[in-house]
């Protein structure tokens, strides 16, 4: 792993979010006459794109940009395909209701890091997530690998649906329903920007 000690102190690299290489996906826990057979739906964010400014010699000063398309969601898993079709359907129209909010936005800076080993951390990023047209405070803890070339960074964060102001709805019949938490994790792999990647300093 290439070492960050040649890097500028106190100047921030920047790396783009390589959403091909990428995993982020959400876990909805179902209530409901088909949640005893194990009808946890489990949905893929497939297109989201973004930024992250790294501090080698700060990382609690580091900082991460997302953006995340909410067309983009598809349910996968164990799932036939009619009600897969109508859970989508469902999301899209009734929870997300994309034809109005067609943004889904995380920005925020680091708080806390311990590093664990060479170019390991462990960061807790706090910012602000947009979600179905109201902002709310968010804090992302995760583990990240660092080097000259490329963030990889890893970790799990739960919200509630009602606190953005989605509705909770029922599918197939009324026999599924979605409990209000649902549970984000990502592997997300970004790449240094060739040249000028670099954020003002703090």
């Amino acid at each position: 792993m290439a070492s960050l000690t040649n890097a500028a102190e106190g100047l921030a690299s920047s790396y783009v979010v390589d959403a091909g290489k990428s995993r982020f996906v959400v876990r909805a826990s179902a209530t409901g006459l088909l949640s005893a057979f194990g009808h946890n739906p489990t949905i893929a964010i497939r297109s989201f794109t973004g930024e992250a400014w790294f501090r080698p010699q700060a990382p609690e000063h580091s900082s991460l940009r997302l953006e995340i398309d909410p067309a983009s969601l598809a349910i996968t898993g164990d799932v036939n395909d009619k009600d897969r079709r109508e859970m989508e359907r469902t999301m899209r129209d009734e929870v997300l209701e994309i034809n109005r909010f067609r943004e889904i936005r995380f920005e925020g800076s680091g708080v806390h890091s311990s590093q664990l080993g060479e170019g390991i951390y462990r960061l807790k990023i706090a910012g602000q997530l947009k979600l179905h047209g109201v902002e709310r405070p968010l804090e992302l803890p995760c583990n990240l690998i660092a080097s000259q070339d490329f963030l990889r960074a890893n970790g799990e964060f739960t919200i509630r649906q009602t606190d953005y102001g989605m509705r909770l709805v029922s599918v197939a019949g009324g026999t599924l329903k979605l409990r209000d938490e649902l549970k984000f994790s990502f592997d997300i792999l970004a790449h240094r920007k060739p040249e000028g990647g670099h954020a003002p300093q703090a």
